[in-house]
C-alpha cells in the first residue's frame, strides 16, 4: 500500500528524489548527477506529489509546473519500477489534476511511455514543439 500527499519540492531530500528517478529510469533524461540543478528543480515546481509505501520510502512522484486554473505542466512521473503497474503513476496525476482541477494536464511522454498515457485517458496532441536553451534563432 501507498499514500499520495502535496508537499514542498524545496522540503524533499534531493539525494532521496535522485534515487527514485535511477530506480524509475528517468534519471536517463535528467540531471540528477548535478546536484545543484536537480535541487532546484526540485524547489522551483509549484505542485508536487510523492507517493511513499507503508514503510515511508519514497516510491513515486509528480513534478508539475501551474498556474491553478488554465494549464498543469506534469514534467516528470517517476515511479520505482519495482512499483510499477500497481496504480500508483494513475494516483498521482489524479492527485495532481485535484490539485489544479480547472487546469488541462498537459505533459511530454518518455519514449518508452508513449503507449501508457493512451491508457489512462490522455490524447496524443500532434503540434507540440520544444526548443533547448541552446537553439540559436
Amino acid at each position: 500500500m501507498w499514500t499520495c500527499e502535496r508537499v514542498i519540492g524545496a522540503d524533499l531530500d534531493v539525494s532521496e528524489v535522485a534515487a527514485l528517478y535511477r530506480a524509475s529510469t528517468l534519471a536517463e533524461r535528467r540531471p540528477v548527477e548535478d546536484t545543484g540543478r536537480f535541487a532546484a528543480m526540485l524547489a522551483g515546481a509549484n505542485l508536487i506529489v510523492t507517493a511513499r509505501a507503508g514503510d515511508g520510502r519514497l516510491i513515486g512522484i509528480a513534478r508539475s509546473l501551474t498556474d491553478g486554473v488554465y494549464a498543469t505542466y506534469l514534467s516528470d512521473l517517476a515511479v520505482d519500477a519495482a512499483w510499477q503497474g500497481k496504480g500508483i503513476g494513475r494516483d498521482l496525476i489524479r492527485a495532481t489534476q485535484d490539485a489544479a482541477p480547472q487546469a488541462k494536464l498537459i505533459l511530454l511522454a518518455a519514449p518508452a511511455a508513449v503507449d501508457y498515457y493512451p491508457h489512462i485517458g490522455f490524447e496524443r496532441h500532434n503540434s507540440a514543439w520544444t526548443r533547448s536553451h541552446t537553439a540559436t534563432t
